[in-house]
């Protein structure tokens, strides 16, 4: 029987690590983009869109993300595409992604006072140019703390990837713990990996907060 080290385990961790980064970064990048071109499309007001947008919304964010991976992976496969874990993870934490950063970002653009939007009004400004002048800049302000946050809540749910078949942090620690028979020891570097990947993440976001703290009371 093949003995496996503490080093093994932690170096083949570490090597299914780096695609769980990779995921988390597709998924918040390509959300990012997906969810600002929803944004816009919220709040334009286009007939029809901005019910639509919410309605995409509350279907994410209603449904487990769980189910979705299912879907994107095994309901594609019924339609005649043929689709890989990577592309079915990829898509499903992208849409989940974009779901929360919408509703993130229309609060923080819903979080500027009228006046901003009328002030803008009164000197001609188009929809476009008083989102990227005026309302944009400021909303930004107040979204980095949230949207850095929400960083971390991507980053553990590319575990959930594991269940169609994608071999990232959780399913590489199932797959030693089957070969070495010492769960609690997988586990708990899995654990631990988490822990470093998103510990810095919430300490970036909660010291983004605090400066905007400190911006407002002076």
């Amino acid at each position: 029987m093949v003995e496996f080290t503490l080093w093994d385990i932690t170096r083949n961790l570490l090597l299914a690590a780096r695609w769980t980064v990779v995921l988390s970064l597709i998924a918040f990048i390509g959300g990012g983009l997906v969810g600002l071109a929803l944004l816009v499309a919220r709040l334009s007001r286009v007939r029809g869109l901005p019910e639509a947008v919410a309605a995409y919304v509350q279907l994410f964010q209603g449904t487990p993300l769980l189910m979705q991976l299912f879907l994107a992976y095994f309901g594609l496969a019924l339609f005649g595409f043929n689709v890989s874990p990577w592309w079915a993870a990829g898509l499903a934490l992208t849409l989940y992604t974009s779901a929360y950063l919408t509703e993130i970002w229309r609060g923080c653009v819903d979080a500027i006072p009228r006046g901003q939007w009328e002030a803008a009004e009164s000197l001609a400004l188009s929809f476009g140019e008083t989102l990227r002048h005026v309302v944009g800049p400021q909303a930004l302000r107040i979204a980095l703390p949230p949207t850095v946050g929400f960083l971390v809540q991507v980053i553990k749910g590319t575990a959930l990837a594991s269940v169609i078949g994608f071999i990232e942090l959780t399913k590489a620690g199932t797959m030693i713990t089957n070969a070495t028979f010492r769960p609690f020891t997988v586990y708990a570097c899995v654990a631990l990996m988490y822990f470093m990947l998103c510990w810095p993440v919430s300490a970036t976001a909660r010291q983004l907060e605090r400066s905007m703290r400190r911006g407002h009371s002076h």
